[in-house]
Formats: structure tokens, sequence, C-alpha cells
């Protein structure tokens, strides 16, 4: 398939699944399998996808790996389930794998997003929380939304500009790093 689409030039991984027992859970009481789901499907899809695009651009000298992360990386959210440490540990893959396919040509960056309301798995992910907090899925997006500097929260639209913007040439000098679209609620 690559060799007929004439090689990979970006390579966008966006892994989403399915959390309607993965999140809203306090850790303790969470089933091992539900806790690990997360981290073994979002690393495990991100690390098989970036391996196979990341041998074909280095054979070629040139491409980009672009990998979706949340919040939860970087902040100690409760009730997250296995999903923090699942986007920790795809940036710890981001910037393992930039500083061995860089010297190809191949540059690996994260996008870091806060939850986006446009995104029919944000709606669920809001829907768990706030039954957890026994609060409307409203008032729970108005709650992160609070959080940020701007008082909004990205939308899909916004991400997909960034992600293109880091595709192209004038983003040449960012690898290995994490784009961070939280408006602020992380301040890097």
């Amino acid at each position: 398939m690559v060799e007929k689409a004439g090689g990979v030039d970006i390579s966008f991984n966006a892994v989403g699944l399915r959390n309607t027992t993965l999140q809203g859970v306090p850790l303790v009481d969470l089933k091992v399998n539900e806790f690990m789901a997360p981290i073994s499907t979002h690393v495990q899809a991100n690390f098989l996808t970036a391996r196979h695009a990341g041998r074909h651009m280095a054979a070629k000298g040139s491409g980009v790996i672009m990998t979706v992360t949340s919040i939860p990386s970087r902040v100690a959210i409760p009730l997250m389930g296995g999903v923090a440490v699942a986007m920790a540990a795809e940036e710890a893959l981001i910037r393992d794998l930039s500083v061995e396919l860089a010297p190809h040509g191949v540059r690996v960056i994260g996008i870091r997003t806060q939850g986006m309301p446009d995104s029919g798995t944000i709606k669920e992910v809001f829907g768990l929380h706030s039954k957890a907090y026994d609060i409307t899925p409203e008032q729970f997006e108005n709650l992160i939304t609070e959080r940020t500097h701007t008082r909004r929260l990205p939308t899909l639209q916004e991400m997909a500009d960034v992600a293109t913007l880091m595709a192209t040439d004038s983003a040449s000098a960012m690898a290995g790093t994490i784009v961070n679209l939280s408006l602020g609620a992380i301040a890097d």
C-alpha cells in the first residue's frame, strides 16, 4: 500500500477507546484489565503506527509523525483510570522516537489537547465524569472550561489547523516536543 501511494509523508495518530468503564471510577475500584486497557491500546497502536511509518520515512529521509495526547499526561485529574498513564507513556514514546528518527530526517511531535466538546469521544468522557461527580455533563464541561486561561475549550478545527502547521516546513525546528493546546490549563 505504501509503495503504491509513493511513500508516507505524514502520520497522524489519534487513538480512541470507548470509555464506558475506564473513566469515572476511582483507581482503587478499577479492575486490572480496565486500568491496562488504555495503556495497552493507546500506546501499542501509536507504537505500531509510528514504527511502520518511521521505517518508511527514515528510508526516504523525511516525514512527520504526530500523536495526539491529552492533559492528563501532565496534570493529576481524578477518575481518569489508566488514561493518564497512557498519555504520559505516549509522550515518552514521542521523545524516544524523535531522538532516534530525527537524524534520519523524520520529525516526531505530539499535540496535547484539552477536552474538545465537538468530539463525540469527549462528550462520552464528559458524561462519565459528570455521573461520577453527580453533576450534568454541561456542568462538568463548565468545570474544565474554567481551568483554561481563555475560559473556553479548543475545537477539532483548531487541532486540525495546528496539525497542518506542524506538518509543514514552517515548523521544521520542532522535534521531540509536545504542542500545547490546553488553552492554559497547562502553562508551559
